[in-house]
């Protein structure tokens, strides 16, 4: 059974949906980064990086275990060891798809942190970088909106991998003060893939320990102050 080092993010979402999807067991080991738990050394182990989500799969390629982390490479990682699926056998659409993960990766993902960073939990406001992350945020809709005109889904006509590792950030769009009418044709998308019952349960899983209210100083500290950037 796959070990899932996870917490209830966007990212951790992805995997949580993911391994829904392929219909994979899986454990969950619970990862609370307001608490520090990214800095334990049996999760560095895992990944260096200290980030969630991370994945050990006891019975990785010739029968060895695998660690792994970052969710794109996990991702393609469990679309190959299910024989493909998620992901299109044809040259051409396996590279679309592959292309809006990497959007995901290097868009979505990057820029929608920035603007909930500066715009929520930054102690101190400062404009310029709200105001540049609320237009990023806005124009990577409009990219997705234009692909999602021409396509039902963003690597075709069938659900992908490339719509799982978007949809969780661009779920829940009210914490970025975005409204989905403005850009119909993703909230199209978007409420189909949120009707799927994998992704219901996905978006589930370890639910109960979201975080209510205002971040804490201590959790602040943790996430965002010197227990972060310290040399591991």
């Amino acid at each position: 059974m796959i070990e899932l080092w996870t917490w209830p993010t966007p990212n951790g979402h992805k995997i949580h949906i993911a391994m829904e999807e392929l219909g994979l067991p899986y454990k969950v080991i619970p990862i609370n980064i307001g608490n520090g738990d990214q800095f334990r050394a049996e999760f560095l182990a895992i990944t260096p990086n200290h980030r969630i989500p991370a994945i050990v799969d006891p019975d990785g390629p010739g029968g060895k275990p695998l660690r792994l982390f970052e969710s794109a490479a996990i991702m393609i990682y469990l679309s190959e060891k299910t024989g493909g699926k998620l992901i299109p056998a044809d040259p051409a659409g396996r590279y679309t798809c592959l292309q809006w993960m990497m959007f995901q990766m290097g868009g979505t993902g990057p820029m929608f942190g920035q603007y909930n960073h500066f715009a929520n939990y930054a102690v101190e406001k400062i404009p310029y970088a709200i105001e540049r992350y609320t237009n990023e945020v806005k124009r990577l809709h409009r990219v997705l909106d234009k692909r999602l005109s021409e396509s039902e889904y963003l690597a075709g006509p069938d659900y992908s991998m490339a719509d799982i590792i978007n949809f969780p950030w661009i779920r829940n769009p009210e914490r970025r003060n975005i409204d989905l009418s403005d850009y119909p044709n993703v909230k199209r998308w978007h409420d189909t893939i949120a009707a799927r019952p994998a992704v219901q349960r996905g978006v589930e899983v370890l639910s109960a320990n979201q975080r209510k209210g205002q971040m804490t100083d201590a959790e602040r500290e943790v996430m965002f102050g010197k227990t972060q950037f310290a040399a591991r």
